[in-house]
């Protein structure tokens, strides 16, 4: 028995290794390259194990310096209040005896964080703090230092700051620390530069040129600075209404949030993974991932999807960023299916580093480890949740204020917990990184060698890729406004920077410092320029409470609004929303204010042209108001030219050419994306049992108007019939059958007609966007793998089933067949 048993297993093992080496290999996401490799052995080999920790730890600049306000100050109870309440777990009694400190020993408490705790916007300078930088370094190795203190630093101030850091890291080390900073839509963090559109805008333009050149402008500006590592691009699909980070993504479809990382990635790295020049920077894409499917609607919190939408479609944008050479992935703070991204080593080492041969960094987000066991629950406490986290596969752990991490990491190797090898490939892993960028060489990058920081050309880059990304959703003939009219612009963001540039804005929540903005337009400023000061009226009407939460509004002032309005041709309601971040953005009901909506309900009825322009991070309820309105344009987060943009394009000075990229809600019942499943919109059923399931929807994803027309023609596939290896090709001819110039994003879709598993409605394969004359036509072209129309099945296996398949372009239909049915047995196709 036990003979037949070991000639089982034997057989068993010799089939399994006969399927192993049947497997294709996988190449390399980044090809290896020997001469860094071989150094990076050599510091594993005559590394202790202390600095080979420290190496693996993450600190929060805050701990080297301290903020102090310049001149008189006086502290904002409420604001106070907020911020213990809201970022801490600070028990209540500890809260109301903190709230009897004076102003002075609330200062001297709390001051040193930046945090938003003052009246009005004092000027504050942050000073480091050499001797205790000196003492983390020489004692705890540390490997990498994050963050800006509180706001934005000018070039010259990093350049005292960094620098500093480097010089101790290469004298107690060795080797150089790597700073990051979230310059997450320009150099968000770096005074003075260049602001662009947010990734949402980005998306709504269709053009991966703009994600190729906002990238590789941040990334200059970034090294200006000295700084060889962001934060950035979020790839998280944007796929919930509700979640506060929608802003951040490139919307709800994988396949322009895909096109888009690739663009973004090759902008910041430049053209050798392997070599970052000193005008390019590491990229650390985040937050792997499903972290944009929150069940609650709120952020950080857990993810519920199916096996198969997680592989094909949640996986898909963080595949294709490794493929395209990111170095680095920041992790979902959340979990999944009950399952905390930074405990999953299914996730994090079998997906990411085995099944794409990848041999990048992997990058905790903020004191997520501790959250294993603060939070989540899956750990006893910061020693159990670092072993299961570092044997999981996280590499660096961004412990913001403490070094906890390396006093108990080290207890765990010593106890056998944690594998050496563990450790061996997590440090070999952020020493690659660090060579890839250069940094043992040149530590450091120099302001003089940026002489184009802040230039003319790229805030002219800017101001377009605004005028390119904001949609016109709606124009019943109003638009462009002539000139001579009389506008009243008037809504809580007609004339407010911070709700053009959003949050991760100069600070994290995107509030107002004058310091910061002075120099652009709000829009009721760029319509002034536009149309003359003569010719504006403001009068908002409803505004925001700068001095409390972010949807906080002051006590409506509607009756003086609409009094204005009698003195006006026509009327621009600037609504939407303030500026937020990530969990403090949550909110409970996604519909527009009620005084918003009150104020343009009041505005209507004198009978005014309204031109609502809606301003947000995400998509607010507008269904009761939306009839009200001649025209809506909806600008989402366009950036400091943003106002700039709004109204070249009202006058008629540039042409409309975004489109939406996610799908606007109608009702909260209702919640749905545009490749939802064909089940989800089914008609009334015969008989007794009155069933329906519609999908409504304010505008589609995919929708966007202009001052032109285009003509879709002639749509063909060079075959009809095709195999799983074969690449596809589709024509289409498109006309500009209008009187102005303009540029169309062409979209092509797919859908399966019969399926295993209930299929989806439809499916974007691919996407590009041309520039007509009037009266011009142009001949796109798109090719595809046929195995891009393949799904992961109920068996979680990819599938491309023999049978029909429905090609859509601009409402052109054309059939095509697979001939016969194709399963992969890899992960990944």
């Amino acid at each position: 028995m036990r003979r037949l048993f070991i000639a089982a297993a034997t057989m068993l093992l010799a089939l399994t290794g006969c399927q192993q080496a049947s497997q294709p290999k996988v190449e390399p996401a980044i090809p290896s390259d020997p001469e860094i490799e071989k150094n990076v052995q050599e510091w594993i080999k005559k590394m202790t194990l202390d600095e080979k920790i420290g190496q693996m730890l993450e600190l929060n600049l805050d701990l080297f310096g301290s903020v102090k306000v310049k001149g008189d100050y006086k502290i904002d109870r409420k604001k106070l209040l907020k911020v213990l309440q809201q970022f801490g777990n600070t028990p209540q009694d500890q809260i109301d005896e903190f709230m009897k400190l004076s102003d002075a020993e609330v200062d001297a408490k709390l001051g040193g964080y930046g945090l938003d705790i003052y009246e009005g916007n004092p000027m504050r300078e942050w000073t480091l703090n050499e001797a205790a930088l000196d003492t983390m370094i020489s004692k705890w190795k540390v490997g990498s230092i994050l963050n800006a203190p509180g706001h934005a630093l000018t070039v010259e101030h990093w350049q005292t700051i960094i620098p500093k850091i480097q010089e101790l890291s290469m004298k107690y080390i060795g080797i150089p620390c790597i700073y990051g900073l979230d310059n997450n839509h320009g150099v968000t963090y770096v005074a003075g530069g260049t602001i662009f559109p947010q990734a949402i805008n980005v998306a709504a333009s269709f053009n991966t040129d703009l994600a190729y050149e906002s990238s590789e402008i941040c990334a200059y500006e970034s090294r200006a600075a000295d700084c060889p590592w962001v934060y950035n691009p979020t790839i998280d699909l944007g796929r919930d209404p509700r979640w506060s980070r929608i802003w951040e993504s490139y919307g709800e479809d994988p396949i322009v949030t895909s096109r888009m990382v690739e663009a973004a990635v090759r902008g910041y790295q430049g053209p050798d993974n392997n070599h970052i020049g000193p005008k390019h920077v590491a990229t650390s894409v985040k937050h792997y991932f499903c972290y944009g499917a929150p069940w609650s609607g709120k952020d950080r919190t857990p993810a519920y999807v199916s096996p198969s939408m997680l592989r094909e479609k949640y996986f898909e944008p963080f595949k294709n960023a490794i493929k395209a050479g990111a170095m680095t992935i920041m992790v979902n703070s959340a979990s999944i299916n009950g399952v905390p991204v930074h405990a999953s080593a299914e996730y994090l080492t079998k997906w990411l580093k085995e099944d794409l041969n990848w041999d990048g960094m992997i990058v905790t987000d903020w004191a997520d480890i501790n959250n294993l066991y603060q939070r989540e629950k899956v750990a006893k406490d910061k020693k159990d949740a670092i072993r299961i986290a570092i044997n999981a596969g996280i590499d660096m752990s961004m412990d913001p204020y403490s070094v906890d991490f390396c006093v108990l990491l080290k207890e765990l190797v010593e106890e056998g917990k944690v594998p050496m090898s563990r450790i061996d490939d997590a440090v070999s892993r952020i020493l690659r990184l660090k060579y890839r960028l250069g940094l043992f060489d040149n530590p450091d990058t120099h302001a003089a060698d940026y002489q184009e920081f802040a230039c003319d050309a790229f805030a002219e880059k800017a101001l377009h890729a605004a005028e390119e990304t904001e949609v016109l959703l709606k124009n019943e003939g109003i638009l462009p406004i002539a000139k001579g009219k009389r506008i009243l612009v008037t809504g809580p963001n007609a004339n407010q920077i911070r709700c053009l540039n959003g949050g991760w804005s100069y600070t994290w929540q995107g509030t107002n410092d004058p310091q910061f903005v002075e120099p652009y337009n709000t829009i009721y400023e760029a319509m002034c320029n536009k149309f003359g000061q003569q010719n504006v009226i403001l009068e908002q009407g409803v505004t925001y409470n700068e001095n409390g939460s972010w949807w906080m509004e002051n006590e409506p002032q509607i009756a003086k609004a609409v009094a204005a309005a009698g003195r006006a041709d026509i009327i621009l309601a600037c609504i939407g929303e303030n500026s937020y971040c990530e969990t403090p953005g949550n909110l409970t009901d996604l519909t527009l204010s009620q005084n918003q909506r009150d104020l343009v309900k009041a505005l209507a009825k004198t009978g005014k042209p309204i031109v609502l322009i809606i301003n947000g991070g995400r998509p607010r309820l507008i269904a009761d108001i939306e009839p009200l309105a001649k025209a809506v344009v909806d600008i989402l987060l366009p950036g400091n030219y943003g106002g700039d943009a709004l109204a070249n394009l009202l006058a008629g000075d540039v042409n409309f050419s975004a489109k939406m990229p996610y799908t606007y809600p109608k009702e909260i019942n209702s919640l749905i994306t545009y490749d939802y499943k064909v089940s989800e919109q089914v008609g009334t059923m015969a008989g007794a049992y009155d069933y329906d399931a519609k999908v409504t929807q304010q505008w589609p994803f995919g929708f966007g108007l202009s001052y032109t027309t285009y003509a879709y023609s002639n749509l063909k596939a060079k075959a009809t019939e095709f195999k799983a290896g074969d690449n596809l090709t589709f024509t289409v001819d498109v006309t500009n059958t209008g009187a102005m110039a303009g540029k169309e994003s062409v979209l092509l879709y797919s859908s399966d007609l019969v399926a295993s598993i209930v299929p989806d409605s439809r499916r974007l394969r691919a996407f590009q966007k041309i520039a007509l004359q009037p009266g011009e036509t142009k001949t796109v072209t798109f090719t595809i793998p046929a195995s891009d129309l393949a799904f992961v099945g109920a068996d979680g296996k990819w599938i491309l089933e023999e049978g029909e398949f429905a090609i859509t372009v601009g409402g052109q239909v054309v059939k095509i067949n697979a001939t016969e049915t194709k399963k992969w047995e890899t992960p990944n196709i």
